[in-house]
């Protein structure tokens, strides 16, 4: 699903205009998004939870010079974890669906 089909089915179900919804969503986004800059944590009852972590420098291998380390250097990473709600409706689904 893209922004866009999201934008589609909510102004569906709610008789709002398009670029109404539009805006909306991409303010959500932008907030979102401004408050894990800041080093935020998002939480979104029975969704799930955005955070930022710190990925540890490591040291990496390129495949076709395996003889050659790389230092991966520490860096901002986002993660999300799932919520109750959805990680439960998750675990119902089969797994062969998506292969």
């Amino acid at each position: 699903m893209t922004k866009r089909d999201l934008v589609v089915k909510i102004a569906r179900e709610t008789g709002f205009i398009q670029n109404d919804v539009a805006e909306v969503v991409q303010k959500t986004l932008d907030y979102i998004a401004e408050d894990l800059i800041a080093g935020n944590t998002i939480e979104l009852r029975n969704f799930g939870v955005f955070e930022i972590k710190v990925r540890k420098s490591r040291k990496g291998r390129n495949p076709n010079q395996p003889k050659n380390e790389v230092v991966i250097p520490e860096r901002a990473v986002v993660k999300f974890r799932a919520g109750k709600e959805l990680k439960e409706a998750v675990e119902q689904l089969d797994p062969k669906q998506f292969k």
